[in-house]
């Protein structure tokens, strides 16, 4: 379903936007960078959602068949469909931002565990 690729796929690039946002970021130095490298992730998920929104009505053209996808998913062939991928793409990109936040902020704590 589009819900559930949404997901994932938000999931994954909150993850891995998170990490240069918190370590490379102008705040990189600072006691709050990782903080600040979380809330600047939401923000780029949120303007890469209206992104997804905006292309979902603008009518975007049927899928096309290929060797890695023989047979596209009839759910993006609707707006619907599209603005579902959009919705999970934000809930999964922030519960992936805040997945890598808290891993950072208690890095010392999950290295104690592993030795």
């Amino acid at each position: 379903t589009p819900f559930r690729r949404g997901l994932e796929v938000g999931m994954a690039h909150g993850y891995w936007i998170f990490g240069p946002f918190a370590k490379l970021g102008p705040l990189r130095n600072t006691v709050n960078a990782d903080l600040a490298g979380l809330l600047s992730t939401i923000g780029l998920l949120v303007i890469l959602t209206i992104a997804l929104s905006l292309y979902a009505n603008s009518n975007p053209p049927e899928p096309v068949a290929s060797v890695t996808a023989p047979h596209p998913s009839d759910a993006f062939h609707t707006k619907e469909g599209w603005s579902n991928f959009g919705s999970a793409f934000l809930i999964g990109g922030i519960g992936g931002a805040v997945t890598a936040y808290f891993l950072t902020a208690n890095f010392g704590l999950i290295q104690g565990f592993f030795g």
